[in-house]
Order: C-alpha cells, then sequence, then structure tokens
C-alpha cells in the first residue's frame, strides 16, 4: 500500500510540474512555438529517454516522439522487448525551434543556453522519477544530461553519469537512422541501435 501511494505521489508532482511547464518562459523559444511539449510515460519508469526537441508534429499535437523518428524507436523498442509502460520519454528542450521557409518549419538545433535553461524541467522529471538510466538520444540530450559536450561516435553505447549521478547511455538519435540514404548502411546502423536498445534492457531493474 505504502508503494503504491508513493507511486501516485510521484504522479501528482508530474502532473504539477507538467502544468507550470505549459507557461514556461524560461527562453525565448516559448515566442514562436505552439506550445510546450513535456514527457510522457509512467511515474515508476526504469528508463528515461531524453530526445533533443519536440519536431513539427510533436510541436503541433503537445506529444513527444509521436512523428517518424517516433514510430521507428517504438518498433525497435517492441523488437528488443523493452516495456513501453516502463519507460519514460522527453526532450532536452521543450519547445520546438524551427526556421520558417515557405510553408515549412525547418528543425534548428538548439544552443547551449536554451539547453541550460530547459534543464530546469529535465531536472524535476529525472528527479522525481529516479529512473535505474537515462538514455542521452543524440548530442543535444547528451549536452543536457552531462552539463558538457559529448562526442556521440566516441561514447555511443557507454555509460557515463549525469550531474546527478544518474547512469547515462549514449547514442544517436532514432531520426538519425532515417536520414541515412544507403539502405545497407541504413540497416547497419539500425542493428546498432537495437544492441544499444539491449545494453538499455540490461541495466532496467523492474
Amino acid at each position: 500500500m505504502a508503494v503504491k501511494s508513493a507511486e501516485k505521489a510521484i504522479a501528482a508532482s508530474l502532473d504539477a510540474v507538467r502544468e507550470d511547464a505549459r507557461d514556461c518562459t524560461r527562453c525565448d523559444l516559448y515566442r514562436n512555438a505552439t506550445q510546450t511539449v513535456f514527457g510522457e510515460g509512467g511515474s515508476d519508469a526504469r528508463v528515461v529517454f531524453v530526445g533533443e526537441q519536440p519536431g513539427d508534429k510533436e510541436d503541433l499535437e503537445g506529444r513527444p516522439f509521436i512523428g517518424p523518428a517516433g514510430r521507428l524507436f517504438d518498433s525497435i523498442l517492441e523488437e528488443v522487448g523493452i516495456d513501453r509502460t516502463k519507460t519514460y520519454v522527453t526532450n532536452a528542450v521543450k519547445h520546438f525551434k524551427f526556421e520558417p521557409r515557405g510553408k515549412r518549419r525547418i528543425h534548428s538545433k538548439p544552443n547551449a543556453g536554451e539547453i541550460r535553461a530547459c534543464r530546469w524541467w529535465l531536472d524535476h522529471e529525472l528527479a522525481l522519477i529516479r529512473p535505474d538510466v537515462a538514455v542521452a538520444l543524440g548530442a543535444t540530450a547528451a549536452r543536457a544530461l552531462t552539463g558538457k559536450p559529448v562526442p556521440i561516435t566516441k561514447f555511443r553505447g557507454t555509460i557515463v553519469q549525469s550531474e546527478e549521478g544518474v547512469p547515462v547511455l549514449i547514442t544517436v538519435h532514432p531520426s538519425y537512422l532515417l536520414r541515412i540514404p544507403d539502405p545497407m548502411d541504413k540497416e547497419t546502423e539500425r542493428r546498432r541501435f537495437l544492441e544499444d536498445m539491449r545494453k538499455v534492457k540490461a541495466h532496467m531493474k523492474g
């Protein structure tokens, strides 16, 4: 009973932080974005996946990881056998940063100041969930979690420590797989990402 009560309290706290984040003005990205896109998942998640920022679709619908990269990500988790109900997905930056190009909005990489400003929300998510492992999906997420630039090619598949001591596995963002033009290279990188996710599963205690 005590465990269930604690889980409910954490869920309520996450909901409160999510509500606070709706009105976030900690950096200027809120001015052009449609809305804050906060993290999503169970408060008892054993792993927190951190991406870079919401994309166009996520910005419009207000949910993370629902675009093409998110669908690929979900299929790989299912293939590896990671229970989606034991995961929490979020982004290092909670507003969509983009450049208008005609009728399209083209993704623009967050800068160090924007990552640092948004770390306020990521800190709350990690402190409340207390996962067994966090996963940095790409360079922006790795910087947000560790507080410094991390060369992805050098550290991919390895575990480093976040500023708060949470184990962080470094890997690429699923969108990277979608951008590879050569089919054989794409399949090779997909297998590497699968192996990274197997390492994540091995670190999940629950």
